[in-house]
């Protein structure tokens, strides 16, 4: 009965979706879908943006993970704030000066056409790979806590969730995704909100008691003071800066929305506003995840293989657990597509964006509307297809903590965008297009290499075979482990390799 509830509740979520995408997609042609006509309003764009940065993975991992780490997740969202100030200030100003439809174009203004291939290949591969794993963890858990009770199968319940994504962002591109992302971000920060308010009514108490149950089960460390560990504050607020500044600054996806609004100073607010709501609600996620650690220890929830629910697993199964009566389930399942939709919706929107106009250059190759519009909905149908492999992919793997790999995955491949843009920014130098790759692909090389020697048991237990490299690491590393700074080793390593195979040049750009 309680799964039957849910399940009307995802048809009626999906009914609404796709009439707001029927409405926002009327008279849309290939403006409306990549930069929505450079109308939007800021306010719209900074709301639904909110449901893009966090994702559904934040929805689950966040809390799940305060059992282990306490709230030091705060210390790489404070790296965050103070990132999205860099991308405003900086990049912002950047892009709208040279009224870019494509960020990458800037690469190519400043250092060359290879140079903008060589941006839009490294965000086209990490975008891929990031979008598909976090489809792929929301579909498993609906696969696990609502879809199995009917027998529907992991691969139908993937194609339908898709080609509902693709029937929505179809036609209007930006110009529907900033109106459902605003709908969605809606509803996972209502879900939020009423899921941490159920759970702290269930435990007899209110916020300042919650709180407090929190810190007397030391729940709530914030700070890592320990240089060696990968949590260390510097390294998180310095790592979490260098992320927002690169997955956020340099990434197709969230400027695209961003440079959708109608002026550089609208758009600067919107980033602030953004900035400033992140934290409050990445707060209450760790409030959430302290309050959830705290009931579990009271009302064990089993998950079905006789195991206490568990980092990713516990949130969705206390939610849906009987001893909630399903509503707080319904919210849950609500929440969750909710904070998966804007993060796979804008990806593919994004990502058709950037094939479209960095690598097929249909905007100087068609002039014609029709054919440009035609090819648009062939990449776009084609990244679908590509987005469903990918999660069949991670389905073979079967590993949901796979998103820890994909946070290293995103280190490796978002440096070479960091060294290039810093390059072009930083520099008036120019590069020779031969030595660009070179430069691009030294950079992943070298830190993944430096990762392996830091870090040979995540590798050991990832590839389940014995490196034998631990006392070569403890020699090299005394201890030091390697956290989100990779992408700031990264960049530096790209940025040198260009300074040292470029020339002086005198550049207008």
């Amino acid at each position: 009965m309680i799964s039957g509830s849910i399940l009307v509740a995802i048809v009626g979520y999906f009914l609404l979706l796709l009439a707001v995408a029927f409405y926002t997609s009327r008279n849309a042609d290939s403006e409306s879908f990549f930069i929505g006509n450079r109308n939007s309003n800021w306010l719209l764009v900074a709301f639904g943006m909110i449901g893009t940065s966090l994702s559904g993975v934040t929805f689950v991992s966040v809390p799940g993970d305060v059992g282990k780490s306490g709230f030091t997740y705060f210390q790489l969202v404070l790296g965050y704030w103070i990132g999205y100030w860099v991308v405003a200030f900086v990049l912002l100003p950047l892009y709208y000066k040279l009224n870019l439809t494509s960020i990458y174009s800037f690469l190519g203004k400043r250092l060359g056409e290879k140079a903008h291939k060589i941006g839009a290949s490294f965000f086209i591969l990490s975008r891929t790979v990031g979008a598909t794993a976090r489809l792929y963890l929301v579909v498993s858990i609906l696969d696990v806590f609502v879809f199995s009770a009917f027998n529907i199968p992991f691969w139908l319940s993937t194609v339908v969730i898709l080609l509902l994504i693709l029937l929505y962002t179809f036609q209007g591109g930006v110009k529907t995704i900033i109106i459902t992302d605003t709908l969605q971000t809606t509803g996972m920060l209502l879900g939020l909100v009423l899921c941490l308010y159920a759970i702290i009514k269930a435990l007899n108490t209110d916020f300042s008691g919650a709180w407090q149950m929190a810190a007397d089960n030391h729940l709530t460390q914030f700070w890592v003071t320990d240089v060696s560990k990968p949590g260390f504050f510097l390294k998180q607020i310095l790592g979490g800066m260098f992320i927002t500044i690169t997955m956020t600054g340099m990434d197709q996806e969230m400027m695209q929305k961003n440079i959708s609004v109608k002026n550089l100073k609208d758009s600067q607010k919107n980033m602030m506003l953004m900035s400033a709501i992140l934290v409050g609600v990445n707060a209450l996620f760790l409030l959430l995840g302290a309050v959830l650690h705290v009931y579990q220890a009271k009302n064990p929830v089993i998950i079905g293989n006789g195991a206490m629910a568990a980092g990713d697993d516990l949130f969705p199964a206390l939610a849906l657990s009987e001893a909630f009566s399903g509503g707080l389930g319904i919210v849950f399942v609500i929440a969750l597509i909710s904070a998966l939709f804007p993060s796979v919706d804008g990806a593919l929107t994004s990502l058709t964006s950037s094939y479209c106009i960095d690598v097929l250059n249909i905007q100087q190759t068609q002039t014609d509307e029709v054919a440009r519009k035609h090819k648009r909905m062939q990449v776009h149908l084609a990244f679908t297809l590509l987005f469903l492999i990918m999660v069949f992919l991670f389905r073979y793997i079967n590993d949901k903590s796979i998103i820890q790999f994909i946070i290293k995955f995103a280190g490796i491949t978002y440096g070479p965008l960091l060294g290039l843009f810093a390059f072009g920014i930083l520099t008036k130098r120019k590069v020779r297009e031969a030595f660009l790759w070179p430069a691009c692909l030294l950079g992943p090389v070298l830190v993944f290499v430096l990762d392996l020697l830091c870090n040979p048991a995540y590798y050991e237990q990832k590839l389940k075979l014995k490196l034998g490299l631990d006392e070569l690491s403890a020699s090299l590393f005394h201890g030091y482990k390697i956290g989100p700074e990779l992408i700031v080793i990264n960049g530096l390593i790209v940025f040198a390799t260009l300074r040292f195979f470029s020339e002086k040049q005198n550049l207008e750009y």
